[in-house]
């Protein structure tokens, strides 16, 4: 997955810092993603949720709000008013690329944020919280007992996450003062709201309140037992997981035509730990899988193996052929069934080594139905006539290149 550093002015004028996600493959949408409060578009949870969305072909820009991160300005100059003005002028940004943002994501604050601008972007077609407040002024919780020395002052330093900011008067009242139940009742968009129940930054009646007011489509998601900032892997994997799949009902994602000599199309496997083996598998924009090695094999056991997936191709191909087969004769086959195990066998009889191994694949095929004996007999025969069958069985033609750059 290639990633762009780029930067993009900001409604003031100042250079915000980002970073843009983009497929491997075909660009089919851009999505906008906005962090939480007092972070930046580097925390794992961006990142995982970027990579996930761009393994399926949707572009992501995920960019730190003036004063953060590699961004210019100065914090305490910033309100939630002024963040919803930066994801103006990122999506600016993205337009003026020809990659409108038809997706938002919003972490934390960054979620009231995305909420409130969405519903001042028409071409918004999907609106995704984690761990949203309903009410933006409850961040001044991470700060309550400065509160009386920034309204006295006007600023004030505060500690958030063991690191020193300053807070100013304006920031405090801008929070306070933003409603976000407006917003969120004219949401034109489809709104997936996802919030860990246990969630001791932003409780998860937020989630509650934020869906309530939303109209449909709207769908809810727990994350059951992560943390406000998504820190675990597992969770940050899961919440990509579920954006991704959700997302695709919601947008546009109109593939291009596959390549001459592949009607299926490209399914490419992209790797999603490089500490372990966890793949993403993506064929085309409307299916994904994940690959993965059992834990014995320095795996997450995550998905299935690549030999599982194998068998899997010759279970299912089988199903469907006698299926096929049945329907057109008009015979009672009610329900087909098909176990596949795979296994490593000597071959005796290879040319070149008797200690060769060869693949072993055995079929159990599984008939319901008033079938009488010559049918059964029929579509036991019938099984061989499966294309993947007949491709394992015959000898395949692989040609291997390096991509360019």
């Amino acid at each position: 997955m290639p990633t762009d550093r780029v930067t993009f002015p900001s409604h003031t004028g100042e250079t915000l810092a980002a970073r843009l996600d983009l497929p491997d493959g075909p660009h089919l949408a851009t999505a906008l993603f906005a962090h939480c409060f007092s972070c930046s578009k580097d925390i794992p949870a961006a990142r995982r949720i970027a990579g996930r969305l761009a393994a399926m072909g949707i572009a992501v820009l995920r960019f730190d709000f003036t004063g953060l991160g590699h961004s210019q300005g100065e914090f305490q100059n910033t309100t939630f008013t002024s963040n919803v003005d930066d994801l103006h002028a990122a999506s600016a940004y993205l337009t003026e690329k020809g990659m409108a943002p038809t997706l938002l994501i919003g972490h934390s604050l960054g979620g009231a944020a995305v909420l409130k601008a969405a519903a001042q972007m028409d071409q918004i077609k999907a609106v995704v919280t984690l761990g949203a407040p309903f009410d933006p002024g409850h961040v001044t919780h991470n700060f309550s007992d400065a509160l009386d020395e920034i309204r006295e002052k006007g600023v004030a330093p505060v500690n958030l996450g063991g690191r020193p900011f300053h807070i100013s008067r304006d920031f405090v009242e801008d929070v306070e003062a933003a409603e976000l139940a407006p917003a969120i009742e004219s949401l034109k968009a489809a709104l997936l709201v996802m919030h860990a129940p246990r969630d001791a930054i932003v409780g998860i009646e937020n989630a509650t309140q934020i869906f309530s007011r939303a109209k449909h489509p709207k769908s809810f998601v727990t994350l059951d037992n992560a943390d406000h900032l998504i820190t675990a892997a597992e969770d940050a994997e899961y919440a990509a997981e579920v954006i991704a799949a959700w997302s695709a009902r919601y947008l546009s994602l109109s593939p291009p035509a596959p390549p001459p000599g592949a009607p299926e199309g490209i399914v490419r496997s992209s790797e999603a730990d490089p500490k372990g083996f966890l793949q993403d598998i993506q064929s085309g924009p409307d299916h994904h899988a994940i690959a993965d090695e059992p834990e014995a094999y320095g795996g997450t056991n995550r998905g299935m193996t690549p030999y599982g997936y194998l068998a899997a191709g010759l279970a299912a191909c089988t199903s469907m052929t006698i299926r096929m087969y049945a329907r057109r004769k008009g015979w009672p086959l009610e329900h087909i069934f098909v176990d596949v195990t795979h296994d490593k066998v000597h071959a005796q009889d290879a040319e070149t080594s008797a200690t060769n191994q060869i693949d072993s694949f055995h079929r159990a095929i599984h008939l319901e139905g008033a079938l009488d004996d010559d049918q059964r007999s029929r579509l036991l025969e019938i099984a061989d006539k499966c294309p993947v069958h007949k491709t394992l069985e015959s000898r395949s033609h692989i040609t291997t290149e390096l991509a360019p750059r």
